[in-house]
This record gives C-alpha cells, structure tokens and sequence, in this order.
C-alpha cells in the first residue's frame, strides 16, 4: 500500500521537472511512510512512498526493477495470491531476490504483458517503464480500489495515487465545470472525470499503454460482461457457494507481516467479515466508532455483541463533541478533489485511532453494492412490483410535503424517506436512480447564472448524466446493483476509505470485493438478494449461525453521522462566518449567493431536510477552492 506517481515523454524531460519530484514525495509521505525514492533518466520520473506490509525489508522497496534493469516498476496496493503466481513463475525458471508480491507482478507482467491482469486477486494501480522501448504501461484493480489519476498533454503523460501530487508536476489545470455539476449533484465525481479539465481517472479494470506517443487504452475486466443472464444455481447451492468464497477471501487476506485487525460497525457486513477472520485469528484486534452525545447514530452495543461472540480485543473510539472540529479539519485537509461523503468525518476518526494499534484492517466495502444492501434498493423493488399501499403513497404527497424531514431522528427520518419514495414513483429507472443517487437538492440553482451557464447545463445533462445512466435503459434490481458498482461503489465508497485510510498510513482490504465472489453473486437472479420485506437474503442466511441474533434480525441503517447537529451547534460560528460567509462567496463568483443564503436558512431551521448534505457540499468545495487557487 504506497503511494505512486510520474511523468513520461517520448522526448526528453524539461530539467525543471526533476526538481519537483522530492516535493511529489513529500505531498505523499502520509500514504507511505515506511520509505520514499524516485527513478529519473531522460524521458521519466518515477516517484513512490512505501507503506509495507508484505516482505518489509529494504529489498522490496521501489521504485522496483527486475534483475536486467530494463523494467522498473511502481505499484500501490497487494497481490493476495501472489505466493500461488510466484510458485507458477518459478516453474518456468523465473528466480526472485525477495519475498514480495512487488517482484512477482513485475514479473509477470514482463512474463505475460497484459494478460497478466486477469491472473491477480487483489488491489491495484501500476506503472511499469520499458527502459528499451521506451515506452509505458498502466493498470487499475477490477473495482477501483486503488486510485489512478492521469493526465496526457503536450506529449507528457503525468499520472499520481493522488490530485495533489500530479498538481506539482502539472499545475496549471482549470476546474471542469460539469465535474463541478455533477460534484454538487452526489457528493463525488466519478470516473473517468476529475475536478480538472484533462485530468482523469483510469477506470476499473482498464490498462493503458504509451509508445511512439500514442497513448491507447483497453478493458481487460468489465462488469457489465460478467454481469450477465442470473445463474440457475439453486439457492441452497449457491449459499453454500457464497460461504466458501468469502471464507477463502477473509482467509488469503490475512497474511500480513505487520499487525492486522477488522473494522467493526456492528452491521451485517463487517460482522460477517470479523467472524470469518475470528476463526483464523487469535486475539482478533476489532473496532468500531460510537457518537456517545448522539444515540440515534450508535450502534455499538451490536458491534459489542459480535466480538463478545468471536472473543475479539475490541476497541470503541469515542467521537464526542470536543474531538469533532478537529476531524471535520482533517478530512479537509486530507481532500486533494473535492468530495462531500459526510461519513468520510467518521471513517477518518476511525482510521487515526485504528492506526495506533494496527497498519491493516478488513472491512465490510462492497457487500451493499452486491447483495443489495441500500434502502433505495428495496424502495426500487416495491416500485417495480407496485401494490395499492405503494400507489396510495403518491396521494400523501401534499401531506407529507408539510412535515418536518431530516436524518437526525426517526421519524423526521421515515418522513423523509416516504416522501423521496412517494417523489420517485412516476419516474423512469434513469431518473428515479439519478435521483435516489443525488443531494435531493435543485442543484441548477446552486450556480452562478454567469459561471455556469444554461448552455452548459444542457451539456451536463447530456454528457455527464446520460453517460453515466448509459447502463439503466432497462429495469430490474440486477441493473441497479450494477450501477452501483460501476458508479457508487469506486466514486464514493472506495474513495473514501482510500483517502481517508491513507492519510493515517493505514491500508484496508475488502474480502467482498474478491473477483471470484463478485463474479458469483452477480450471476444470480435478484430475488436471491432481496424482496419487498428483506435485504441481503443469502448473505445473511449463509452467515447467520456465526452472529448474533441481535445483529442480523436487526432492520438495516446506513453508516451516518450526526452532520446537521454538528453544523449548527458544535461548528455553528464557523459555519456562519466562515465556511458559509455569502460575502466571501460572492466574491469567488461560482455560487448563486441568493440560494446560498436560502440553503443557510434552512439549515438553521426545524426543518432543515437535506440542506446539511448540500451545505457540507459547498463547504468542502469552498475549502479546496480556496486551498488551491486562493494565490491565482
């Protein structure tokens, strides 16, 4: 787990560029403090910080190059069945100076070329230089676990784990305003955009080769190709299947040459995972985070009940109201693109913690994605399977318009839900997933008339949206699922854990997230997954004898936070005065100050609905803004 990034011409480098790559190391000390060097010749530089985990002597350090010194190497994340791929390698008289799984993928790589990808289980993003050829090869993980982001201008290819890093190497990039559209919409921007014109996101399961200056790009992994007719595999099989997979992805997982530990919310997921590490680990490190002034967000009494059953070491981290300006601080800090996901503030508490006791976690990531975990899953399901009480909802539109909707009690909660549903009804697929997936907020009023123009809202409807819901001319909750994980599961989820792991050197791996399993459980039709009164069926059937009765007969909850208490009380003055000073903000002249005001008002009232998700938007937006073109 690392943290990489580079620059590579055809032509030979401007020497200016050597001088920066000492900085672009330092900008990412915190994804790899272990060790820090750089390669340069002519044409490229390549950069990486070392978080080891896997062989952690001198040896294994990059950037790596194989026992000829024509191919040198940087690569962030783990090859779980890199042992396996070693011993196949050896076979064919391959020898290796290290016990890394950094040797073996280099060596396959120069072994096999891109046929490579589709051999590794794990998680991923490289760069591979052919000193000889001159020329280039790149590659992303299936599911966009590890970050890549790039760019290709003027005959320079710079590429970096994160935005901050290739912005030193590049500085000279302006924002993409339909980025900044679509940013306001979900909270991220997904792939392959960035917050900047020409800079992208290689996407999961791609590769990239650059030679003769010509930069092409291919699909080695595609879900929507493995995503195809459900399986007739009967139930009970398929189960019994489920178990066995996930079992043996916890199990190659947990090899680690540094203390290892699981993240434990309490939820079916990382229970699920914590049980299954449980039974190969001794003293199993465990942890969870607890809002102890906020009863509505905690859910740790189900996370005590799962390690009193495994007998895990667990550890509750404690997010009170004295510790909460200092996280919201940090995540700032620590966002090099703009990204609004509120449980970022929590993840991140829990990764500074976690840290101190072990550098690898296991997490639940991903299983919501693939067993249809989300209430907007079960929501699509009764609208697709329509009953009387489900039309009679759209009649107390008017009625249920005129109550109290928020996220900080329940039924201010259900209120809010029933009215998105009862909104949602009369919608096509794209549309009602489109907005299911957004802030739920009018977001063409958020900006200026004159920084974002009607022209270029059009475009973004065109463009951005369309290609984003290319997949969901169809409906059936198999389709939604897959969105998700095209869409939701790199964009969001995996962003998060990965920003906010590595700014406390610490690396999480996702056993749902193992290919063999995904493969799996998307070939299996939706009713496996979920009904009108259920989610996660074969999941928490298979599982269920290893949890608590308490955990999986317990209705779901998505892993949130207290966002709208803590802006108007804890971080209140800063809010008004700062994050939000509309004066501040008609000066940088992007948002529509009219609306910004409105959004405060709301904010502050009885009634706030999803105002604290838009505000914590603009918030964080404002803040990078000004972090990098405050100067300009």
């Amino acid at each position: 787990m690392c943290g990489i990034a580079g620059v590579y011409s055809t032509t030979p480098l401007n020497p200016s560029l050597f001088e920066r790559g000492e900085q672009v190391l330092n900008s990412m000390q915190h994804r790899g403090p272990n060790h820090k060097a750089y390669f340069k010749d002519s044409h490229t530089i390549l950069c990486h910080t070392r978080l080891a985990i896997i062989d952690i002597n001198e040896s294994a350090n990059q950037p790596f190059s194989d026992s000829s010194g024509r191919y040198l190497m940087v690569f962030n994340g783990e090859i779980f069945n890199f042992r396996e791929l070693r011993n196949s390698l050896t076979d064919i008289g391959i020898t290796f100076s290290t016990q890394s799984d950094t040797e073996v993928l280099l060596n396959l790589y120069i072994s096999e070329g891109s046929n490579c990808l589709s051999k590794l289980n794990g998680f991923f993003s490289f760069c591979i230089y052919d000193t000889q050829h001159n020329s280039l090869f790149a590659a992303t993980d299936r599911y966009g676990i590890k970050p890549f982001y790039y760019t290709f201008q003027n005959n320079h290819f710079i590429f970096s784990s994160e935005l901050k890093a290739l912005q030193i190497f590049n500085p000279q990039n302006e924002i993409d305003k339909l980025s900044l559209r679509t940013y306001l919409h979900l909270n991220y921007i997904p792939q392959p955009h960035s917050i900047y014109e020409n800079v992208f996101k290689l996407e999961p399961g791609k590769y990239l080769c650059i030679e003769n200056s010509t930069l092409i790009k291919n699909t080695y992994y595609s879900l929507k190709k493995q995503n195809k007719k459900p399986s007739p595999t009967p139930y009970n099989e398929a189960k019994q299947k489920i178990k066995e997979l996930l079992e043996d992805a916890v199990k190659i997982r947990l090899v680690s040459d540094v203390p290892l530990g699981c993240f434990l919310s309490g939820g079916i997921d990382s229970s699920i995972i914590t049980a299954l590490a449980a039974k190969n680990t001794s003293k199993l490190k465990t942890f969870s985070v607890e809002f102890k002034q906020q009863p509505f967000f905690n859910e740790t009494e189900y996370a005590l009940a799962v390690s009193k059953m495994h007998q895990t070491e667990h550890t509750v981290i404690s997010i009170d109201n004295n510790k909460v300006s200092e996280a919201f601080q940090k995540v700032l800090e620590n966002l090099s693109e703009p990204f609004a996901d509120s449980s970022a503030i929590a993840v991140y508490a829990l990764c500074h913690e976690v840290k101190k006791n072990v550098t690898v976690a296991l997490s639940g990531d991903g299983a919501d994605e693939l067993f249809a975990g989300y209430l907007k899953h079960q929501a699509e399901y009764r609208i697709q399977n329509l009953h009387l009480v489900e039309k009679f909802s759209t009649l107390l539109l008017p009625f249920l318009k005129l109550l109290p909707k928020s996220r900080n009690n329940s039924f201010a909660n259900k209120i809010r839900q029933a009215t998105k549903f009862a909104q949602s009804i009369n919608l096509t697929t794209q549309d009602r997933y489109w907005q299911w997936a957004g802030n739920n907020y009018p977001v063409e009023k958020l900006l200026s008339p004159c920084y974002f123009t009607p022209e270029q809202e059009d475009a973004f409807v065109k463009d951005r949206k369309n290609y984003y819901l290319q997949h969901l001319n169809h409906a059936g909750v198999n389709k939604i699922l897959l969105a998700d994980q095209q869409i939701v599961l790199p964009g969001d989820m995996l962003t998060k854990v990965d920003r906010m792991s590595m700014a406390n050197s610490l690396e999480v791996r996702t056993p749902f997230l193992d290919y063999r399993l995904v493969d799996f459980v998307n070939s299996l039709p939706s009713h496996y997954k979920l009904n009108k009164h259920q989610q996660k069926i074969i999941l928490t059937e298979a599982f269920k004898e290893i949890l608590p009765s308490s955990v999986y007969l317990r209705s779901k909850k998505g892993f949130e936070i207290p966002l709208h208490f803590w802006l108007t009380h804890i971080l209140k003055e800063k809010v008004q005065n700062e994050w939000l000073n509309t004066k501040e903000i008609e000066k940088e002249n992007i948002f529509n100050v009219l609306e910004i005001k409105k959004i405060k008002q709301k904010l502050f009232s009885y009634n706030p609905e999803n105002t604290p998700a838009i505000a914590w938007a603009i918030i964080v937006f404002r803040y990078w803004y000004n972090k990098n073109y405050s100067n300009a």
